[in-house]
């Protein structure tokens, strides 16, 4: 099993295998490149965001400045826009439906590492360094017609349905049903959303 089918899988994976290293470099070099790019330049915006994501429906609009870990674990429905400087770890699978609105500062969390540092590290090496860390991931579900509020962190492993709003400077920590409005530290549900 590759380093890359660890990491999709959830088991504890090296972030300092090469085949990731070169992906991750890939992504940083292309999210620099968009995150420069003239505001009007459509198309040179589509044609990065196309080499980069995993998937894209149609009407994607992402402002810079946005960053990413791979990009090509990133899926999007169609109608999605996402407000400046978000960070999306996509170090798993971040799935999002149609018509999503994420607002500025949001982050999404695909990665988390052990608790313990031995295990996060494992032994020195002779010169006193340590390898990467270990990481393990679980993938982000973001449903239908979503409004993700500014500031809001989604956690590894969780799923957020369809016809949801999240309130501004949540925690999502655990899933959200569909239809609902949530909110807070860590988010619930405060109220049915029609």
């Amino acid at each position: 099993m590759t380093e890359r089918e660890k990491m999709l899988a959830g088991q504890l994976y090296d972030c300092g295998d090469p085949e990731l290293l070169t992906q991750w470099h890939k992504a940083k070099n292309l999210i620099r490149i968009y995150n420069q790019i003239p505001s009007e330049d459509l198309e040179e915006k589509t044609r990065i965001l196309t080499e980069l994501l995993g998937g894209k429906g149609s009407n994607l609009w992402i402002t810079a400045p946005f960053f990413v870990d791979y990009g090509n674990n990133i899926y999007f429905g169609n109608n999605c826009e996402v407000n400046m400087n978000c960070t999306f770890l996509d170090d798993n699978q971040i799935v999002i439906g149609d018509n999503a609105l994420i607002a500025p500062n949001v982050q999404i969390y695909t990665a988390f590492h052990p608790t313990n540092a031995a295990d996060r590290f494992g032994a020195p090496k002779k010169d006193g360094s340590f390898e990467f860390c270990k990481t393990q991931t679980a993938p982000v579900v973001i449903g239908n017609n979503v409004w993700i509020g500014g500031g809001s962190i989604l956690l590894p492993g969780v799923t957020v349905g369809d016809n949801v709003v999240i309130g501004a400077g949540s925690i999502v920590t655990k899933d959200i049903p569909d239809n609902c409005v949530a909110c807070g530290n860590p988010c619930r549900v405060i109220r049915e959303n029609h």
